[in-house]
């Protein structure tokens, strides 16, 4: 679910330190289409709880009774946008929910697609035509020029950003405004009102401290820094596009912090199509994500037919429920880095162990002939899934044994015999869950807190959003931890006597 980006993606905005900065599109490439009847569109006013918590399990909210407009929704046009852009009536509404106080409460309400009647799985929710969906064959306006920038330097979101920036610039005669004004009130934010950890302060980002999602987002931004420096180049490639934009080319128009926020920002909206045309795979659609709900276990998707994209739901709703999509396979660190939440029911969250062989051992090539043999490489990733602890480990220790073989005839009549095991004695079994048992403790000691801590902080119900979010991160992560070294140790309470391990062999397997 391209060069930076995952198979997911939001529109533009900035986080609390930054001022904010969206995207809209141009009336000159798209007419402004002619008025259909009216959708049973509406906005309607609910309570704080009707989306999904962050909790374990699945929650529900009572359906809020619907509201006259507010004098702000009034003045919004995006719901007449969508009428008046051809959006065949549908089954559901726009609501709105408060947001938790992050700008001392000057946030407007946030919006979310609910259920605007009962729904039965495989009812169609809501089906909106191409020409209110914005992609890179819309942008570029050939399918050609779209495959070589996105095979090369540029990744789609990259491209999408830089239009919905200049789109911006054109305020209300872009086509686009409505939506773009839709955009900028979510500023990039997900379902729990929090940014990609991407747009979060230095200090902020110390709340992931001992996770791996923290070198993530530095990775990410430096990336997304090189996609920005080559942003001069679409602009000359696509330059028929670019042509009515009066303004300076993509460097010279936006600083990278702009950029980041506008790429972080479709990075969290946008969706991948399938079936469909390269050029049609990564789009931009009204009513879907951020105003859907995303949840793991889901299995509608929302999906490119004929001329539109619809969605068709895979449960039951009551009036007034947050329609809930699927996020695709990711896992919890992914979620937080491209939506900003975690998903305590997420049955693809893992988290991952890296071995690798020596390359300073004179066996190094046979070893690494052995490992391929088994299907495994000379630099494995082990994933671990919850509840799939002890397997992982049990899975991890053929290849951990390969590394200790330290005499060459015994490497011989390994590499002669089929099948991945090594001899195993009580003392060498010893010294690689010792290694392991190592690792797993160092990696939980470079977490700041522990797992009753972040229990009990958790439990209190006081956090701020972003640690909140982070907290429930580094707690998932410590828990599969902690489990994987319970089953180690359960591995050395089974050898004879509680053997002792010998010195660790010079050419031990890395693990990181």
């Amino acid at each position: 679910m391209a060069s930076v980006s995952p198979a997911t993606a939001a529109a533009a905005v900035s986080g609390p330190h930054y001022t904010r900065l969206l995207l809209p599109s141009s009336p000159r490439r798209l007419p402004r289409p002619r008025p259909r009847p009216r959708a049973r569109l509406h906005l309607a006013a609910c309570h704080a709880d009707t989306l999904l918590p962050s909790s374990s399990s699945e929650v529900r909210a009572p359906p809020a009774p619907a509201a006259g407009p507010s004098a702000e929704s009034a003045a919004d046009c995006f719901v007449d946008w969508l009428r008046a852009g051809g959006l065949p009536p549908g089954r559901v509404d726009i609501r709105e929910r408060p947001v938790p106080c992050l700008r001392e409460g000057k946030d407007r309400p946030l919006r979310y697609v609910a259920a605007r009647d009962a729904l039965q799985a495989g009812d169609v929710a809501f089906e909106v035509p191409m020409s209110l969906v914005v992609t890179l064959e819309r942008v570029l306006g050939d399918e050609s020029v779209a495959e070589l920038l996105t095979n090369n330097k540029l990744s789609e979101l990259a491209c999408l950003a830089l239009y919905l920036m200049y789109e911006k610039k054109q305020g209300k005669d872009s086509y686009w405004y409505p939506y773009i004004k839709e955009l900028d009130r979510h500023r990039g934010r997900g379902q729990l009102a929090v940014e990609s950890p991407l747009l979060w302060t230095e200090n902020e980002l110390d709340y992931l401290t001992g996770s791996p999602l923290k070198d993530e987002v530095i990775a990410r931004d430096e990336a997304i820094r090189r996609e920005y420096n080559e942003l001069d180049t679409l602009w000359f490639m696509a330059g028929s596009l670019f042509q009515q934009y009066p303004f300076d080319i993509p460097t010279e128009a936006f600083p990278f912090e702009i950029f980041k926020q506008a790429f972080v920002a479709v990075q969290s909206c946008v969706v991948h199509l399938q079936k469909v045309s390269l050029a049609r795979r990564f789009a931009l659609v009204p009513l879907g994500p951020p105003l859907l709900t995303y949840k793991s276990n889901c299995k509608a998707m929302l999906t490119a037919e004929g001329d539109s994209v619809r969605l068709v739901v895979d449960r039951s709703y009551k009036a007034g429920e947050p329609i809930i999509v699927w996020c695709g396979p990711q896992t919890n660190s992914r979620l937080v880095l491209n939506y900003g939440f975690v998903d305590e029911d997420n049955p693809f969250d893992r988290i991952t162990i890296e071995a690798s062989l020596n390359t300073e051992d004179p066996q190094y090539q046979e070893k690494r002939m052995v490992a391929q043999r088994n299907g495994k490489l000379a630099i494995q990733n082990f994933n671990v899934f919850v509840g799939k602890e002890k397997e992982t480990v049990a899975e991890m220790l053929p290849y951990l044994r390969l590394g200790y073989i330290s005499d060459p005839a015994e490497m011989q009549i390994i590499l002669s015999s089929e099948g991945d095991t090594c001899p195993v004695s009580p003392c060498t079994e010893r010294a690689v869950l010792d290694q392991l048992v190592g690792y797993l403790e160092s990696r939980l000691a470079g977490y700041p807190t522990t797992l009753d801590e972040d229990e009990a902080k958790l439990a209190d119900g006081s956090l701020e959003p972003k640690k909140e979010v982070a907290s429930r991160l580094v707690r998932l992560e410590k828990k599969m931890l902690h489990a994987c070294l319970q089953a180690a140790n359960e591995f050395i309470n089974d050898l004879p006597d509680h053997t002792i391990s010998p010195c660790p062999a010079p050419y031990a397997p890395e693990l990181k």
